[in-house]
């Protein structure tokens, strides 16, 4: 099953499991769950598993933009330049941004996202004021209309955060903008009722403890639950719907031009290394 979706790697636990279920009849339950993760840990530690196949993500580090000395300094600007790449939501119509619920499947979501330049956040803290109030000012400051591309689990608390969360920064917006001209809309891309059903996915009873519950029908389901490449076309084709592929063909070829001037205007290789 690993090999099968390598293209998508790093795969979470959670996503492995539904995996296993969906396809292999492996028991849908908590304790399953724990003890596939169990397996997982000690397949990797054995080197049955490559690290690189799973993302369990539990430590936050500020990392440091030091360099060893001059030359390593110029090495770090010939890397930059020969990977420049240009920002190619400048010039859209529109600012996109993907947000997902499940902070290990950002990479996944990355892949898909960044050849339009658009970017990923984890939006484990969505709910939070700060966070709301920053995305508001970050889109009154881009001073064009946004879209937020949201997956999430289907669930009643996923749901309502997105509700919520999607008039809140409404609100910031329209209060703070600088023109009429800005907007902001949220569109949930995943995981939806709809999507639910296509894929036959398994589903759960809503938490009886939730209290958004009572007035949720039907089962709920977590967005891993969908395969990895369904995942991946599903966020494809919502971000190429908002695409202007004239302005995106232009700024690829200027990015090519870019990357050619700019790596002449670079040290060589060797310029300094030896002194």
């Amino acid at each position: 099953m690993l090999d099968e979706y390598r293209r998508f790697w790093p795969l979470t636990c959670r996503q492995i499991f539904y995996r296993m279920v969906g396809v292999h009849g492996y028991d849908k339950t908590e304790t399953a769950y724990g003890r596939l993760c169990h397996h997982l840990a000690n397949a990797r530690r054995g080197n049955i598993i490559p690290f690189d196949a799973i993302r369990d993500d539990g430590v936050t580090t500020s990392s440091m933009e030091h360099f060893d000395d001059h030359d390593d300094f110029l090495r770090h600007v010939r890397e930059l330049g020969e990977g420049y790449t240009r920002n190619k939501l400048v010039a859209q119509d529109v600012h996109i941004e993907v947000w997902c619920e499940a902070a290990g499947m950002l990479p996944q979501l990355y892949r898909v996202a960044e050849p339009y330049s658009v970017p990923v956040y984890s939006s484990g803290g969505f709910d939070s004021l700060t966070a709301k109030k920053r995305l508001a000012d970050r889109i009154c400051a881009i001073e064009k209309r946004a879209i937020i591309l949201h997956l999430g689990d289907f669930d009643p608390s996923g749901v309502s955060i997105f509700d919520a969360v999607a008039q809140d920064v409404e609100a910031f917006v329209m209060a703070d903008r600088p023109h009429g001209l800005v907007s902001v809309e949220f569109e949930r891309v995943a995981l939806v009722e709809e999507q639910v059903v296509a894929y036959d996915l398994p589903t759960a009873p809503a938490k009886a403890s939730d209290s958004r519950s009572k007035n949720w029908s039907g089962g709920t389901c977590q967005l891993e639950a969908l395969p990895p490449d369904v995942i991946a076309d599903i966020l494809k084709a919502a971000i190429e719907r908002r695409i202007d592929w004239v302005q995106l063909g232009q700024d690829q070829q200027a990015e090519d031009h870019d990357r050619m001037l700019i790596s002449g205007l670079l040290p060589a290789p060797n310029d300094g290394e030896d002194s």
